[in-house]
């Protein structure tokens, strides 16, 4: 199959979708714990964390556009604080229907039986059953004007994690923990760790 610009744009929408969105490959899929200012708690899966940088500690999300409600985009405006949760592979099903279009008021956590929890210094709500639960500040969102998504930027405030899952020089090894990873909108997987490598010299 050969498919050039034209050839793309003329697939039928749906298709169009899951042949792109699976072509970009394996992506890690986090849940993202954001609360309202009437402190309605929200969840959904995003698989478009981007780490943007280690010093300040930065990650990015791209956002679709909003041309609907886009609760989780919002509430992150609102309050300047949302968390990142990974899962484990066990739990794909809960994690993948935080993606239906519930209404505002609705918790996710409460739908699709996930457990908020709280930490001091930070308002929004993290993933109880989470192996790994990020906290960040909003920084920065920046407009994509090719398709209308935008890039969310935020600075790490906080991480939980197990001390068994980080190796001695720092390395996070998520493969041994199985967490959740995915590819295009409705596929999930288990990462296979095939060993790591030293720093690579001509």
């Amino acid at each position: 199959m050969i498919l050039n610009k034209n050839d793309i744009e003329e697939l039928e929408q749906r298709y169009r979708t899951a042949f792109i969105n699976s072509l970009s490959g394996f992506r890690q899929a986090v849940l993202v714990g954001t609360t309202s200012p009437q402190h309605n708690n929200n969840l959904a899966i995003f698989n478009s964390l981007i780490h943007l940088g280690a010093h300040p500690a930065l990650f990015g999300l791209i956002s679709r556009p909003s041309n609907v409600q886009r609760d989780t985009l919002q509430n992150i405006l609102d309050t300047k604080v949302y968390t990142v949760n990974y899962v484990q592979a066990a739990d794909y099903t809960k994690a993948h229907q935080t993606s239906a279009r519930y209404e505002k008021d609705i918790s996710e956590f409460e739908k699709v039986g996930f457990n908020t929890f709280f930490y001091p210094e930070c308002q929004a709500p993290f993933v109880e059953e989470a192996i790994v639960k990020i906290a960040l500040q909003f920084e920065e969102c920046i407009p994509i004007p090719l398709n209308g998504t935008v890039l969310i930027i935020g600075s790490v405030m906080q991480v939980h994690i197990a001390d068994a899952m980080v190796e001695e020089d720092g390395f996070v090894n998520l493969a041994a923990s199985e967490v959740l990873i995915s590819q295009g909108l409705d596929a999930y997987f288990i990462a296979k760790d095939l060993g790591r490598l030293p720093y690579a010299k001509p």
